[in-house]
């Protein structure tokens, strides 16, 4: 199977190490990639918002699977314009993409499908945002409804700041805190069958102890010895399953990775929000930990055969990811300085723990970081105390000046 996978940050370095180890792909194609794709891939120049662009990519390469990556092309419709041209494509059409592209579609979505959430109000005008706050009080949940590459999201105990976040949206959602855990649970499925991966859990503030603004992600862990070992089969009936029967009902099936945010609250289970794609930098380590080999799965729901599919085979070992940032992260990063240690933790570390690169460009026999989270250090172990340790002696072999990671991933749940 020839197989394009669509993007260039960690996510897609994930999934195209993974395609690179399946006996199946013989040909691996990554646009546009990233300097450590290029290592498993051979990459192509592409908008990954122009889905004519993409389509037209995969027919000249005569790809047979074409994965999308990030959400932004989803929303844009470019999954609709592969499979127009008679590709296989894993990801959802850009009408189910709105699940992830507009948090009040996503709230109808649940509601009209009985799934827990939290409540909330759709405000358009400084009234009702107004009222909204006062109505739910501190800590307040300001949710941007577009697209916000995972930090349109504030919670806070300071109402101007809260207030403020809300007025710079055109359409926001505000909602009641959810108290409790956070676990993110991935699952892939054809619009019909629903197949749950392992469930993980990310970091999204950019300092220890939680502390510091919102990010994309600082790190993440599989699997989780604080959960309930039913977590994901009831998650599958109560969240995952009734949302895709819902979507089909309305007429816009969703097929490709539904992935739910959850907190695991004194009430019971709720719904934070919904990615329609792979989530980053969970990806990293579910993928770690999947024995399955990635492109016949991906194949089966974009096909509409998840039905017949075996069941998923899963690795013992635990994962952990911790991600390299650059310096001011999450504001506006500074990019271009020299990384270097990437051939010590391959010679050193690897196979149980390697690199994954986020925000990076090759030049002249060099590797630049060129975005805000530059690196995912992976690495598998017995437990997640014997990956954690893995993953910070491979990060500590790299030097990357200015950078910033979190010292704490993994810590508590591995016992620390």
């Amino acid at each position: 199977m020839k197989v394009l996978v669509i993007g260039g940050g960690a996510r897609e370095h994930a999934l195209c190490r993974s395609l690179s180890l399946d006996p199946d792909v013989t040909a691996l194609y990554c646009a546009p990639g990233n300097a450590g794709i290029a290592e498993v891939a051979e990459l192509h120049p592409v908008d990954a918002l122009d889905g004519d662009a993409v389509a037209r990519l995969a027919t000249d390469l005569g790809a047979e699977l074409v994965v999308v990556g990030p959400e932004a092309p989803l929303v844009a419709g470019v999954a609709d314009a592969v499979r127009a041209a008679g590709i296989p494509c894993f990801g959802p059409s850009g009408e189910a993409a709105q699940l992830e592209g507009s948090k009040a579609f996503a709230k109808d979505v649940m509601a009209g499908a009985g799934v827990p959430t939290a409540r909330s109000y759709v405000c358009t005008t400084p009234a009702e945002i107004d009222e909204a706050l006062d109505a739910f009080g501190a800590p307040y949940v300001v949710k941007d409804d577009g697209l916000a590459a995972g930090k349109g999201v504030v919670v806070t105990d300071d109402l101007a700041a809260a207030r403020d976040h809300a007025l710079s949206c055109d359409r926001v959602v505000i909602e009641e805190f959810l108290d409790g855990p956070e676990v993110s649970l991935f699952a892939i499925t054809d619009g019909t069958t629903v197949l749950p991966l392992q469930p993980a859990q990310d970091f999204k503030r950019a300092l220890d102890g939680d502390e510091g603004p919102n990010t994309g992600g600082m790190g993440a862990y599989s699997p989780l010895p604080w959960a309930d070992p039913k977590l994901v089969d009831e998650v599958l009936e109560s969240v995952l399953q009734p949302t895709v029967d819902e979507l089909r009902r309305r007429g816009t099936p969703f097929s490709g990775l539904l992935y739910a945010g959850l907190a695991i609250t004194s009430r019971g289970v709720r719904v934070i929000e919904f990615n329609a794609r792979f989530g980053d930098p969970e990806t990293q380590v579910v993928l770690a930990r999947l024995r399955t080999p990635l492109a016949g799965v991906l194949l089966a729901s974009a096909n509409g055969t998840l039905d017949v599919f075996p069941s998923l085979a899963w690795r013992d070992d635990a994962a952990v990811t911790v991600v390299i940032a650059s310096h001011n992260y999450p504001d506006t990063p500074r990019t271009g300085d020299p990384i270097d240690g990437l051939a010590d933790v391959a010679a050193q570390d690897a196979p149980d723990a390697y690199v994954l690169h986020a925000g990076t460009r090759a030049e002249g026999g060099a590797v630049l970081s060129a975005g805000g989270r530059v690196l995912s250090v992976t690495a598998t172990g017995k437990d997640l105390a014997a990956a954690r340790e893995r993953a910070y002696t491979a990060l500590g072999r790299i030097r990357l000046d200015g950078s910033q990671h979190r010292t704490d991933i993994a810590l508590k749940a591995a016992g620390g």
